[in-house]
């Protein structure tokens, strides 16, 4: 049976994961709480709105309403990245060669390892960024489409466009396609082979009750798990085509609460889903088979993360319930 070491933080969860095998929560105050031998709190921003994991999974990237993006080691070595003044910065991408994309409003940066900063303009606020897995590529979401940037050349971008708010945008872990999450309660996608007509290019993921605000690859890129309905709905992208004409699955289906967090575990087939109860499950994806990792709580699950080797799970919740499950217990 799972056990669950809890850990409550009476604060909005913004992320729950591991730096390398430490568990950090990182809190909408503006503090991380890190276990490692006791429980260490760290000022990171005055207002956090985002973090995220760099690529290699060494340093937990932040940012926040003090125009800050910060960064946190396993140790607690905290350092200032970027600082641009008294501006939100809500938006946070981790790239490749230890780069970092962030923005606020309509302009959109990237920060290079040698410290380099390129700025990007567009006409509309970026609400949403992510880099490519192979190359320095790097997408932005906002109205009406997705921007398409090489952060080390100075070409146009191009435009990938669909009529309406786009909130979030990423790559599939081998680069073929691109998907949004939209202010809709849908997602929206672009095959980027550049070998189909524009149509043919388009994917339009629909059906949702409410937004979709989590979302998951699982290890081999298959399937795109997301939130947004009373079960995980798991999208197949293992063709050429990725989902088009095809059903979803639909996991852990649950009646009478909504799945508002998904997170694939790093080696099996299998995703955790939290729920707006606090319920955590885990469902696998070849049969559908179910495990309980957490009973509920008293808030919705906000953030989850595996540990590299996939044996432990972090959590956190809206209102600060946030814990490590031992799925061997």
């Amino acid at each position: 049976m799972p056990t669950v070491a809890p850990l409550d933080l009476d604060e909005h969860c913004v992320f729950a994961g591991f730096c390398e095998d430490v568990p950090l929560f990182a809190v909408a105050s503006g503090e991380v709480h890190r276990l490692d031998h006791g429980h260490h709190h760290h000022e990171q921003h005055d207002g956090l709105l985002a973090a995220t994991l760099s690529q290699d999974g060494k340093k937990l990237l932040t940012s926040g309403e003090d125009g800050r993006v910060c960064s946190l080691t396993k140790s607690g070595e905290s350092t200032e990245l970027a600082s641009i003044g008294s501006k939100w910065i809500s938006t946070l991408a981790s790239g490749p060669q230890d780069a970092i994309g962030f923005a606020t409003g309509r302009t959109a940066y990237v920060l290079l390892k040698d410290g380099t900063l390129r700025e990007f303009n567009e006409e509309r606020s970026v609400e949403g960024m992510a880099f490519a897995p192979k190359g320095m590529r790097i997408a932005f979401a906002r109205y009406n489409g997705v921007s398409l940037n090489w952060v080390n050349n100075k070409t146009e971008s191009t435009n990938l466009h669909w009529d309406g708010a786009h909130l979030d945008v990423m790559f599939s872990p081998a680069g073929k396609f691109l998907v949004t999450t939209m202010q809709e309660n849908a997602l929206h996608g672009w095959k980027l082979d550049g070998k189909n007509s524009d149509e043919d290019r388009h994917m339009k993921m629909t059906g949702y009750p409410a937004k979709i605000k989590s979302w998951s690859w699982s290890v081999k890129g298959k399937w795109l798990v997301t939130s947004g309905a009373h079960s995980a709905i798991a999208w197949p992208f293992s063709g050429k085509d990725g989902p088009m004409g095809k059903a979803p699955m639909e996991l852990a289906t649950r009646g009478d609460t909504m799945v508002t967090c998904v997170a694939c575990h790093p080696q099996e087939d299998v995703v955790a889903i939290g729920f707006a109860d606090g319920m955590i499950l885990a469902s696998r994806f070849e049969d559908s088979k179910e495990a309980v990792l957490r009973r509920g709580g008293n808030s919705a699950i906000s953030s989850m993360g595996w540990q590299s080797d996939g044996r432990l799970l972090a959590f956190g919740s809206e209102k600060g319930e946030c814990g490590v499950v031992d799925i061997a217990g």
